[in-house]
């Protein structure tokens, strides 16, 4: 058989890569072929993404597999709100102990007059 001769189409054969055209752009010739769903693409509809041909919409299954499923019953954001109430409620205790502590002393101490008092000046 002379190389340069087409192969003969058996039927039933797969078609070669040259004969198949795109599924999205039927007017343009299949380059690859999506490893994922099987199907025939030109240039533009096939990403490489880890090695591996795939289509857009297959890439876009892909990606949403991928994605965290966000859970019903998180309580991230009442935590928080919890967390910055008991912050809140502790810095008030924090202030309102400084302010008793502050007004338990006595005015000569504030006014400067407490060493007088005992003798020191």
């Amino acid at each position: 058989m002379n190389p340069a001769s087409p192969i003969p189409h058996l039927p039933g054969a797969a078609a070669p890569l040259r004969a198949r055209r795109c599924v999205r752009h039927t007017e343009r010739e299949a380059v690859a072929r999506c490893s994922t769903c099987g199907g025939f693409y030109c240039r533009e509809c096939v990403v490489d993404h880890a090695g591996r041909l795939v289509c857009a919409s297959c890439l876009t299954k892909a990606a949403r597999a991928a994605e965290p499923v966000k859970s019903k019953r998180s309580f991230a954001g009442l935590r928080r709100g919890v967390t910055l109430v008991a912050a809140v409620l502790v810095l008030w205790v924090i202030f309102y102990a400084v302010g008793s502590l502050l007004l338990s002393m006595p005015p000569e101490l504030h006014e400067g007059t407490v060493w007088k008092r005992i003798g020191m000046d």
